[in-house]
């Protein structure tokens, strides 16, 4: 059993790349890829933590774009962490980010709920700052009760407090992971909210210029919701991966692996993504 889809302290998860290593080796996966949330900060730790262990430890990104159809995510595997293209790139994604959290910061403040830029990045661990720690220092300090409450009261697109920024396009995240040496492969595709049709359509413009894959196991699929994702990839020869998207006690339902406890992502899949590494 492999999990191609988690995070670290390097983004919005609560354990350390060698802590998450250790965590898949008790539970026996075979594989793991560590896909950050643009950034590749973690990724040499979490590599030197994996050297004579029994899970494999792949090197992973997860970027987040714009489309017409609103923000999604697209995930890189075995990229070259040193690309110059995509170290500027995420420095491009990451200026953007820290002008949206001074903005959300002074947004909550006006709405009275008063913090300072050190509590939250208190909260961030190593690297990115992004909504999951304004949400946490929230429930920590009662402005909030749990997570759905930051998001759907106050920090979710559209709410009092949330704050855009600058992305990708999808377009330039797969040539870029391509570019890096990288396998691309579109996240959890049903969160876009986009009608069958109209998703089938965007994964052939993507498979056109080098989408490589898409997660059909992902752990809040329903058993039906695998089933379409299966059969749109089998559509657009798109190699099926998955994983939980584990992030630990952000979202503490979400285990290692098993997700809500169902998920299994075959083995199989590891070869079948390898298979469309750029030569």
């Amino acid at each position: 059993m492999i999990d191609l889809h988690c995070h670290s302290t390097f983004s919005d998860g609560s354990l350390t790349p060698e802590e998450l290593i250790d965590a898949a080796e008790k539970i026996r996966l075979t594989a793991l890829a560590l896909t950050d949330h643009d950034t590749v900060a973690g990724l040499p730790r979490f590599l030197a933590a994996a050297v004579n262990r029994k899970v494999r430890a792949i090197p992973g990104i997860e970027l987040s774009v714009d489309s017409a159809a609103g923000v999604m995510h697209m995930l890189g595997y075995w990229i070259d962490i040193e690309n110059p293209d995509l170290l500027r790139q995420i420095e491009w994604v990451r200026n953007g980010r820290a002008m949206r959290n001074r903005a959300i910061l002074e947004k909550l403040n006006e709405l009275g709920m008063t913090m300072t830029e050190e509590e939250v990045r208190a909260v961030a661990g190593e690297d990115v700052v992004g909504r999951p720690h304004f949400g946490q220092v929230m429930i920590q300090k009662g402005y909030a009760k749990n997570k759905d409450e930051v998001f759907n009261r106050w920090l979710g697109t559209g709410k009092p407090a949330y704050v855009d920024r600058e992305r990708l396009t999808a377009e330039a995240a797969v040539r870029l992971v391509v570019q890096a040496g990288g396998v691309a492969v579109l996240a959890h595709p049903f969160t876009i909210g986009l009608p069958e049709d109209e998703l089938s359509a965007l994964l052939a413009d993507l498979t056109a210029i080098g989408l490589s894959g898409m997660e059909c196991y992902y752990s809040e699929h329903s058993t039906d919701l695998t089933k379409k994702a299966l059969a749109l990839a089998e559509r657009h020869n798109l190699v099926p991966t998955g994983g939980s998207d584990f992030h630990g006690d952000v979202s503490p339902d979400i285990r290692l692996g098993v997700g809500f406890g169902g998920l299994h992502v075959p083995d199989e899949v590891l070869p079948a993504l390898e298979a469309r590494r750029p030569r």
